[in-house]
Order: structure tokens, then C-alpha cells, then sequence
């Protein structure tokens, strides 16, 4: 089984997907109409249709994307030393949207 796991790693490390996600430039991305349009028409339609639980579970993403580009998480580990004083509010903070994302999605009846 870990061997099976070793190849999916291995996978995953060749094509740099960790390179391309910490190297999105979120400005470009927001003015791009490429990616606006279908966005902003998600975002409409989601109103339209009155889900409010997939909108919140949406934006909660991208603000957990736009939050690990902050400087803030840049500092989180300084040299090879984990700042505790820092990365405890993430970690109360994580596990505080995890489980209010918990109970949108199975504790609350539509």
C-alpha cells in the first residue's frame, strides 16, 4: 500500500502542481475575463437558484487561497523553525471553517 502511495506522490511531484499553485498570479486571474465571466455567471446563477451554502462554501475557498498568499503565512516558519506563537490562530481558525463547513454541509436541512 505504500508503495501505491509512493507512485501517486511521485506523480503529483512531476507535474509541479505545488509550484503552479503557490505561482498563481491571483491578479491576473481576477481580470481576466477568461476566467471573470464564468465566475461572476457561477456566482449569479448560485443567487439565483438561492444556494447560499454552496456561495458560502465558495467564497470560504477562495478566501482560505487568498489567505495563504498573505505575508502573514510567509512568516509562519522562519529559517527551519515553526513560529507556535504564529500558527496556532491558523490552526483554531482552520478548524473553526472546517467544522462550520462540516455543519453546512451535513448538520443543517435545507
Amino acid at each position: 500500500m505504500a508503495d501505491f502511495f509512493a507512485k501517486i506522490w511521485a506523480w503529483i511531484e512531476s507535474t509541479h502542481v505545488r509550484e503552479q499553485v503557490a505561482d498563481v498570479d491571483y491578479v491576473g486571474l481576477f481580470s481576466n475575463p477568461w476566467f471573470m465571466v464564468p465566475f461572476v455567471a457561477l456566482v449569479f446563477y448560485l443567487l439565483y437558484k438561492q444556494a447560499f451554502r454552496d456561495l458560502i462554501i465558495i467564497s470560504s475557498f477562495v478566501g482560505v487561497w487568498w489567505v495563504s498568499g498573505t505575508e502573514y503565512m510567509h512568516t509562519l516558519v522562519i529559517g527551519d523553525e515553526l513560529q507556535i506563537s504564529k500558527i496556532l490562530p491558523v490552526l483554531f481558525g482552520g478548524a473553526a471553517l472546517l467544522g462550520f463547513l462540516i455543519y453546512m454541509l451535513f448538520g443543517r436541512s435545507d
